[in-house]
């Protein structure tokens, strides 16, 4: 029977470890209001793109703005306090010149003006205050991103203590990956990641980046950090994905996943071996590893230069001649 055939060959092939990843965002930010009061406004809603100071949110501001108004009537009484006391001080001035006051009243009304002055340059201050102050009213995204789950609602007290979305930016993203300890001597930089989905398609590549030098406690592993390529548009903030690590490639025996056939849960390919009249059909258990591409790994049961058979396995048998194609 006339069959295709390969000659075993040594590949390279990764010695990889694929751990559970997490996908986190570099800058996302938890938005919590800084003054309390009621919401009147929400502008955004979940999912909405924002761009850096748009205004997402609107807390009851009327409080705030009767006390802006209430400071700028003090600041106004006291310059014109201000403005009195320093056009006296001009006029008391002149009058000691010409010796008509002693010099303990022409004092008194320069104190008069640094004191006014003083209160007047307070006030000022005050007033600065106040209406930063009235800015926290405005909830405003700190930079462009996404907005996340919105809890509250129009109408609700809110203080400092309550969370009113989330900004996510999914441009700079890592993936966070915790190695087991037994890998500490070999986890380093620049090693190669793969990010895959659950079906195990790879949707990025990266490599280590950072290496944290604690282990933690309650997991007993290493914490390392992968960066996700600004081209990728699939990975989301807070997102489990798998993580592919290559610690290193050795040459390793390979055979095509199609001349692979399992009976019972072992392996077996068929071998060319050459006999008295030409080749005959060999069954051979194998041993196999990951697949690399089209290609299983074999841990065990083969040899570089064996004839592995690729057509017509499923009519052959042990012992039946072959002709060997190339």
């Amino acid at each position: 029977m006339p069959v295709q055939i390969k000659a075993v060959s040594l590949n390279p092939v990764p010695d990889s470890d694929t751990y559970v990843a997490t996908i986190k965002s570099r800058r996302t930010s938890t938005m919590q209001p800084q003054v309390d009061g009621n919401l009147t406004r929400i502008f955004v809603h979940s999912g909405e793109v924002v761009k850096a100071g748009q205004v997402l949110m609107q807390i009851d501001p009327l409080k705030q703005v009767a006390t802006v108004q209430q400071q700028q009537g003090a600041e106004a009484q006291q310059k014109a306090v201000y403005q009195y006391n320093q056009a006296d001080v001009e006029r008391q001035r002149g009058l000691f010149e010409a010796g008509v006051i002693s010099r303990q009243v022409y004092d008194q009304a320069i104190q008069s003006f640094q004191n006014s002055k003083g209160a007047y340059d307070s006030s000022v201050g005050q007033t600065v205050t106040q209406k930063e102050q009235l800015k926290y009213y405005q909830i405003k995204a700190p930079f462009a991103g996404v907005v996340g789950d919105v809890p509250v609602h129009v109408g609700d007290y809110v203080s400092a203590t309550t969370v009113l979305t989330t900004v996510d930016e999914n441009k700079e993203l890592e993936a966070y990956i915790y190695v087991p300890t037994e890998r500490s001597a070999q986890v380093r930089p620049g090693l190669p990641v793969e990010i895959l989905n659950t079906a195990g398609t790879v949707l990025a590549n990266s490599t280590i980046s950072f290496i944290s030098p604690q282990v933690d406690n309650g997991l007993q592993s290493i914490l390392a950090k992968a960066q996700v390529p600004h081209s990728v548009e699939l990975l989301r903030n807070a997102q489990l994905v798998k993580a592919r690590v290559t610690w290193s490639k050795h040459p390793v025996p390979t055979v095509p996943v199609l001349a692979v056939t399992r009976i019972g849960g072992q392996a077996f390919v068929f071998v060319a071996t050459s006999a008295k009249n030409g080749y005959v059909a060999h069954q051979v258990p194998v041993e196999l590893g990951d697949t690399t591409g089209n290609e299983y790994a074999v841990l065990g049961g083969l040899h570089p230069g064996d004839k592995v058979i690729l057509s017509g396995i499923q009519f052959l048998q042990e012992g039946a001649p072959v002709k060997p194609l190339g």
